[in-house]
Parts: structure tokens; C-alpha cells; sequence
């Protein structure tokens, strides 16, 4: 049975060019590759030029249309920078998905200003400075899509959250502020809030014994996030399906946050 050209156009993302940040691994290079399969070009951004090109080139294989940036998303000038090569290099950009986070666990009584600093840099200025770049042009075309990835330290304290848990509460609340601004004119900006995911990030609490098992079992799923469970999502936020959705936290976590 063949799927209905309407449906099948309604999850498309051909024809627009995705900014992906944080697309060297983990829910970013999930989404990243779900919306280039999608049929959009994507643009993968992170620090380290080497992964950047290797998932690239695998999704060249896959016939996406792919390229990349390698930028320090801690530097404000970077992140101006990138903005400004995306669209010279790649067009206009319909789809801005901020994925990139720093997550320093030292407990709150030894957290210093340069960690707070270096962590609202990369979790919240980035994308805030991003949005800015972006988010007017898509305004002005009269379609775009903004996805900030959170946490959810948006919501709830546990695990040392720390200063990341500051940060991503932020994320949420940015995301509330461009939706505001944007939303009248096409632009839908809405934030996604993974559950407990195996990821570069998440890996220190994975080692901790007995960790991972004890979050698992507070899921209604009886498990852990995985990679794949971010692609229909982000396919989802990305294109036209998502036309009325708007301002939210959409969160994936399996039941975690209401168990």
C-alpha cells in the first residue's frame, strides 16, 4: 500500500535548508539526518571539523544533500559567523535546529562564574544569537521552523543539574519569547525535551552503577531514550505538519516526567 501524496507532502521538508547545531552526535545528529532523509539540505555545525565531515559524507551516501561547519558555538563571534557562511554557502535557512549543549557537573557549591559562563554560552546565548540571525528572514518569507533542544532540567531538579539545569530552563523560556515574535509570520518555534538518552553528553551518568536502570525503570516505557526515537519528531516539527503547534515543550522521554 502506497502512502497518500498529500501525507507524504504534509512531512516533507523538500525544497528547505536545515541549520542543524550539535550535529556531530548524539539527538542532534539524529534529527539532523531525519530531516535531510526528509528531503531538506542540512548543514551540520559543531566543533570537531573531522566528525562533521564523516557524517556528512554518510549522508551524501544516503542522497541527501548535505555540507558543514565547524564552529565553537561558545564564541560569539563564531556563532555570527556561522549564521552568516550558512546562508552565503547554503541559501536562506527554513529550519534552525539547536541541539548543541555543555553540561558541567561539579556540585553547586563548587560551580564557579567561568562554568556558569561557559555553560549559559553554549546552551542559551548560542541560540538566542541564532534565532537573531535567522529567525527575522524567516519571518519575512513567511515560513520557518526553530527547534531547541532542552532537558528535562527545564522542569526538574535531579542528577547535580546545576547550572545546565539554569540553562535549559532558559532554552524553554527563549523558545516561548521567539514563538511570540515569530509565530504571526509562519515561523513555528517550539522546544523538545528528551528523556534520559545515551548520548557523548549523558555518558558520565551512565557509568555511575545501576544509573541508568534505576532512570529506565521510572519510564512508563520500561526504558531508556535511544538516537532513533528523536527522527519522526523532528521530521514532524520541521515540516508543514506542524502548522499549529507553536510555543511548546514537546516532550520525548518515554513517560519520565509524568511517571
Amino acid at each position: 500500500m502506497h502512502v497518500h501524496p498529500a501525507l507524504d507532502q504534509l512531512f516533507s521538508c523538500a525544497g528547505r535548508t536545515a541549520l542543524v547545531a550539535g550535529a556531530s552526535s548524539g539527538i542532534g545528529l539524529s534529527m539532523a539526518e531525519a530531516i535531510g532523509r526528509a528531503g531538506a539540505r542540512v548543514v551540520l555545525v559543531a566543533r570537531t571539523a573531522g566528525l562533521l565531515q564523516r557524517n556528512a559524507e554518510q549522508l551524501q551516501k544516503d542522497g541527501v544533500e548535505a555540507g558543514w561547519i565547524a564552529a565553537d558555538l561558545s564564541d560569539r563571534a563564531q556563532v555570527r559567523d556561522l549564521a552568516e557562511r550558512a546562508v552565503a554557502e547554503f541559501g536562506p535557512v527554513d529550519i534552525l535546529v539547536n541541539s548543541a549543549g555543555l553540561n558541567l557537573r561539579p556540585p553547586m557549591n563548587e560551580l564557579t562564574a567561568d562554568d556558569y559562563d561557559r555553560t549559559m554560552a553554549v546552551n542559551v546565548d548560542a541560540p538566542f544569537l541564532l534565532g537573531q540571525a535567522l529567525g527575522p528572514a524567516m519571518a519575512a518569507r513567511g515560513w520557518g521552523r526553530i527547534i531547541n533542544v532542552a532537558s528535562q532540567q527545564s522542569v526538574s531538579a535531579f542528577g547535580n543539574s546545576g547550572v545546565y539545569g539554569v540553562s535549559k530552563a532558559a532554552v524553554t523560556g527563549l523558545t516561548r519569547s521567539q514563538s511570540e515574535a515569530w509565530a504571526p509570520h509562519g515561523v513555528c518555534c517550539n522546544s523538545l525535551v528528551p528523556g534520559f538518552v545515551r548520548t557523548p553528553l549523558t555518558e558520565p551518568t551512565f557509568a555511575i552503577p545501576g544509573r541508568a536502570e534505576a532512570l529506565a525503570a521510572r519510564t512508563h516505557a520500561g526504558r531508556n531514550g535511544e538516537r532513533p526515537d528523536f527522527a519522526g519528531v523532528a521530521v514532524w516539527l520541521a515540516s508543514d505538519a506542524s502548522a499549529f503547534v507553536t510555543g511548546q515543550a514537546i516532550f520525548v522521554d518515554g513517560g519520565l516526567s509524568v511517571a
